[in-house]
């Protein structure tokens, strides 16, 4: 929860956190028989896998771990289960217990469980087949390096996103800690200098993006997230589709037995001058999960409420408020046909409405924009182990998204050299639809000259939408508000598009000694509206030295991105039509009107205005290679470089002939996207008491700046230049990002974040938007920010529940930009002004307070 720094609420609510939190240790305790250092406590339990008929089937050998604070000195403990499946911890101190649970062939299970002074636990487990996509990832342990695993990654895992000062709790704040990912000023994420809209988001193997942006537009509940990976480049031929960066998410599957958790469930109230002025947001969050048949039938469900009001600095309280209301539904169940076949379905929906979305100091509410969606994403996914050891996993998804976006009235839109006037000028509305299937097969282990992880599968992808898109028109106006430029649009507007894409892939994991693996493969694919075919090779290889202290990753992957769907019918959004008048108001010649137009490399040009396909898609290839080393036990270094060049891709292109009249808006497929990367990271972790991550990163972001996903995504921008190529608007070159998380005396958690990066690129223009000078020589000022979040797990005893265990709830504060750098978002950069090159829209602390039943 957020509370606006402004009012006296927060900051009284923080300090009464912190008191309590302070004054705990000397306020009465649990009595004597609850002290931790009684060591009576025992966790046992079976660990089974169920059949379809009910019965259980025992898994002996079965690795069993316990980590935790209250272990002490020795560290944590491990043991195997028996013939018939048991396992047992006995002397164990009351307190809060990592169980971990794994064996070959199936998924990872673990818990967090909490025993009482002389509590004997009873905790069984079922374990779940692996599907054939899961893989071997670092998870950021520093306690060893995987050699097998080829892929570089960066992974976030459940613990660090439950600790991590997030202040809305998306998933999206987490990805932009990682190396290479960035925010830009919008909000919108950037990977290997590429707009996420050019990424893909693959949730449980399925894509989860908007189907005509692209963007990742789907929420995901950030409780339910078990792993976030974000790939440095997709080795992997399994994916596809996309020219920017990967990211994958993995989420909890339902539980075998019951749980609950109840999240952020106390609304925040708005503070001005010791008053309060209103609800500043409440966004509970409730989980919760367990068998409906016990073997057989697990279910869980997370729901999301969000109303939530962000000010934005530099506009006047209280029309300077973006408001947000949705709610967020995600129902998982499991069915357990047998101890080798699993079938998993999902629901999820996600309505949401924004007002004044895009409202900055520059931009008042009455020119801003809304926005809303709706939709539903549903599917299953079937896994089936064969005897020999193969697995068959078949992937239906369906998505359903509609969406809408309009101003705030009919007037005619204003551009100032200060910032903007009158009203948003377009408005659309969408209704997409997806459909993926994917099956894939994964051989059994083969042995030639050693190892062989052998998948073969297919990928059939089909998307459609239809839609409307309005404009009215566009004043530019001088410093002393003459008009000199006025943009107006002509015809229906009615889009509709099509595609559908079919490929296959296969894949090599070979493993050929402990020191050396392989990972290297190929897919090809078929589009109805791009490429006839588009062959990808991947490779990489990792290599292992100093007995494994060591190890050398390298790879080379090319990918094929989708056609977007804003290009497969470019032809029929409204025209532009563009008039230019003098000092004294009159017109200069004729209207131009700027006919929407195809101009494709390779193909034959097309007469202005007839629409056809594209007949081409993206294209990247990427290298990369990392050194990792285990400088200690609990010490790991690594530094890594990465060389990424996309061609191919969608652009808009002015062309104006003012001696003729005539012009064309032109979808050109000539962009290109060049970004370099080079980053040392270094992981320190002592034992279960503090986890440390730093590093640095240094990049280069070059290429065509007017490609679609900076020209209609997610709005389109109102006037659309000449393309030129320069440095990317995300070009970020030099930036140290440092977490960690920290257990403090009293049993108090600390996890600090801090960020300090290059200002973001932005150009100086003129009054009609032309560029003035070199596009993106201009930088925002240094950016720093040091976030934080506290909090302390308390337990309580309620009688008469299940085995009258005892519950926590978790309760703490947490803080954004502690500092209160105040790093500005806005700057006025037209050469007219006489404000130019004065930065507004400055970032301010907002404090919250934590309070969650975790269990």
């Amino acid at each position: 929860m957020q509370m606006d720094r402004t009012g006296e609420l927060s900051a009284w609510g923080a300090m009464s956190i912190a008191l309590i939190l302070l004054m705990h240790p000397i306020l009465p305790q649990q009595p004597p028989g609850a002290n931790s250092n009684d060591s009576k406590a025992s966790v046992a339990g079976k660990i089974t896998a169920a059949s379809g008929e009910g019965a259980v089937n025992v898994i002996p050998g079965v690795t069993v771990k316990l980590a935790g604070p209250s272990l002490g000195p020795a560290g944590p403990q491990s043991t195997v289960t028996d013939t018939e499946g048991l396992y047992e911890f006995t002397h164990l101190a009351a307190g809060t217990y990592t169980l971990e649970a794994s064996a070959d062939g199936f998924k990872t299970w673990s818990s967090s469980i909490t025993l009482g002074a002389h509590q004997a636990l009873v905790k069984d487990v079922v374990l779940q087949i692996s599907s054939v996509n899961q893989q071997v990832e670092v998870q950021g342990e520093a306690a060893e390096i995987a050699t097998q695993n080829v892929a570089i990654t960066a992974t976030v895992k459940t613990e660090q996103l439950e600790s991590l000062p997030l202040p809305t709790q998306k998933f999206k704040e987490a990805l932009s800690l990682i190396p290479g990912v960035v925010r830009t000023a919008t909000g919108e994420l950037t990977f290997k200098g590429q707009a996420e809209s050019q990424g893909m988001l693959v949730v449980d193997s399925a894509e989860n993006v908007d189907p005509v942006s692209g963007s990742f537009a789907i929420p995901i509940p950030v409780d339910i997230i078990q792993s976030m990976t974000v790939y440095s480049l997709p080795e992997s031929s399994e994916y596809g589709g996309f020219t920017g960066g990967l990211t994958t998410i993995e989420t909890k599957p339902p539980a075998g037995t019951w749980e609950y958790k109840l999240r952020d469930f106390v609304p925040a109230f708005r503070g001005k001058n010791g008053h309060i002025v209103g609800l500043a947001n409440w966004t509970p969050r409730f989980e919760f999960a367990g068998p409906l048949i016990k073997n057989k039938l697990n279910f869980s469900e997370e729901v999301t409420y969000e109303l939530r009001r962000q000010p934005v600095r530099g506009l006047s309280f209280p029309r300077n408020e973006i408001k947000t209301r949705g709610i967020t539904s995600l129902t998982n169940l499991q069915i357990i046909l047998s101890p080798r076949h699993v079938l998993n379905l999902s629901v999820n929906t996600f309505p949401m409405e924004l007002e004044f979305v895009n409202i900055n100091a520059l931009i008042p509410q009455t020119a801003s924009t809304n926005y809303g969606r709706s939709g539903v994403s549903a599917g299953f996914s079937d896994s089936y182990q064969f005897v020999s050891g193969a697995v068959l996993n078949t992937l239906v998804r369906y998505t359903r998204f509609d969406s809408n976006a309009h101003g705030q009235g009919p007037a005619d839109m204003q551009i100032f050299p200060e910032g903007w006037g009158g009203n948003y000028f377009n408005s659309w509305n969408r209704k997409a639809n997806q459909l993926e299937v994917l099956p894939a097969y994964q051989l059994s282990a083969k042995n030639w000259h050693g190892g062989h992880e052998i998948r073969v599968g297919a990928d059939v992808l089909y998307r459609s939408y239809d839609g409307t898109s309005v404009s009215h028109p566009i004043q530019l106006l001088a410093e002393d508000g003459s008009v000199v430029e006025r943009i107006d649009f002509q015809g229906a507007g009615l889009l509709s598009t099509t595609d559908t894409e079919v490929a296959e892939f296969i894949q090599d994991r070979w493993t050929l000694n402990r020191h050396l693996t392989l990972n290297f493969g190929a897919r090809l694919t078929r589009q109805s509206i791009g490429r006839d075919a588009a062959f990808a090779p991947r490779i990489g290889a990792a290599y292992s030295l100093n007995n494994g202290n060591t190890v050398i990753r390298a790879g080379a992957a090319e990918v094929y991105g989708h056609v977007p769907l804003l290009a497969g019918n470019f032809t029929s959004n409204q025209e532009r039509v563009l008039s230019f008048f003098d000092s004294s108001g009159a017109l200069i010649g004729q209207p131009i009107v700027l006919v929407n137009s195809y101009l494709l490399s390779g193909a034959p040009p097309s007469a202005p205005g007839v629409p056809r396909n594209p007949g081409a898609s993206p294209r990247t290839f990427s290298w990369n290679v990392v050194v990792e080393h285990q400088v200690r036990k609990n010490l790991n270094v690594r530094a890594s470089y990465l060389d990424s060049h996309t061609v191919d891709l969608f652009l808009l292109d002015q062309l104006v002939d003012v001696a003729s009249g005539t012009g064309l808006l032109a979808i050109r497929d000539t962009g290109v996207s060049n970004y370099r990367q080079a980053d040392i990271t270094a992981h320190y972790r002592a034992s279960d008491r503090a986890d440390m991550s730093l590093s640095y990163t240094w990049s280069k972001g070059r290429g065509d700046l007017n490609p679609l996903s900076d020209t209609l995504v997610p709005f389109q921008i109102p006037v659309i230049r000449p393309n030129v190529s320069g440095v990317l608007s995300s070009d970020v070159p030099h930036r140290v990002v440092a977490s960690g998380f920290f257990r403090l005396p009293w049993k108090m958690v600390v996890s600090p974040v801090a960020d300090v990066h290059s200002g973001l690129p932005y150009s100086n223009v003129d009054n009609q938007q032309n560029y003035v000078g070199i596009p993106d020589s201009n930088r925002f000022p240094i950016y720093f920010s040091l976030d934080a979040r506290l909090y302390r797990e308390f337990g309580i005893h309620i009688p008469h529940t299940e085995r009258s265990k005892t519950h926590k709830v978790r309760l703490g504060v947490y803080s954004t930009d502690l500092t209160n750098r105040q790093n500005p978002h806005d700057v006025i950069n037209n050469v007219t002004s006489p404000s130019l090159g004065r930065f507004a829209g400055f970032q301010r602390r907002y404090t919250g307070m934590v309070l969650d039943w975790v269990e």
